[in-house]
């Protein structure tokens, strides 16, 4: 989502952004009163090795390239939600066959906080997959639970068994919906939808982050403007929540 779209409708987004634009941008969403998920490591393609496989090296060798940007201001004033270490570590089909280890994402978020300790470490997978290890959370810090209608057919019932895998653990919690395919015929969600499922997720006041996928300028229309609007007025209503973890 581009940075121009924050606003009266939207407050926050996560984005990639180039190290050499990172302050300048920063500025700017701080300037419009929006707040930002950041994925230091771009797409997932510059994370594998030539088989495919999830390359731990070639991801930090790509968080490396931030190392002499101070943006630390922008993390200690709430600007920066957090770092999006990695998108979906359990699909297999996303990783050559093989999904990134529970040992392996606690390992990249360690990285993280050795050279930004006050930066938040965020996985978009759901809790139930960070629960299939026996280890401890020491430097992750919240999972991320996207909503989709047609794999979940009750958004309350989505929210409460997410809610407290992520609690047992310590863990945060980012909810957000599948705007573009997670409808119940895994397609566009209506406004309505948008509305329901959206206030369905906003009822608890664990999560500490609504983000949804994805911006589209041509899925905007009118009345799906209009629910973002009453979602983020929902949103507001709610105090202020940090997604660090316990």
């Amino acid at each position: 989502m581009p940075s121009t779209a924050l606003g009266d409708r939207f407050s926050g987004a996560q984005r990639n952004i180039y190290p050499q634009y990172l302050l300048r941008e920063l500025a700017d969403i701080k300037a419009r009163g929006g707040k930002v998920a950041l994925k230091l490591s771009y797409g997932d393609r510059y994370v594998k090795d030539s088989d495919g496989d999830f390359s731990l090296s070639k991801w930090k060798d790509r968080v490396d390239q931030f190392k002499g940007v101070n943006f630390s201001s922008y993390i200690n004033d709430g600007t920066i939600i957090g770092h999006y270490l990695i998108d979906e570590p359990q699909d297999a089909a996303n990783w050559n066959g093989r999904p990134i280890p529970q040992s392996t994402l606690e390992e990249m978020a360690r990285y993280s906080k050795e050279r930004w300790p006050n930066m938040v470490t965020i996985v978009r997978t759901w809790p139930d997959y960070l629960d299939e290890w026996s280890g401890s959370y020491r430097y992750l810090d919240a999972a991320w639970a996207q909503y989709a209608a047609n794999r979940w057919p009750n958004a309350e019932a989505f929210l409460r068994e997410n809610v407290s895998k992520a609690k047992a653990r310590g863990l945060a919690l980012i909810v957000g919906l599948n705007v573009l395919d997670g409808s119940p015929s895994k397609g566009k969600m209506s406004a309505s939808q948008v509305k329901s499922y959206g206030s369905a997720l906003l009822s608890d006041s664990y999560p500490c982050a609504f983000i949804s996928w994805k911006y589209r300028d041509e899925y905007m229309s009118s009345s799906v403007r209009d629910a973002m609007r009453y979602l983020r007025g929902k949103a507001e209503n709610r105090n202020f929540k940090s997604c660090r973890g316990s």
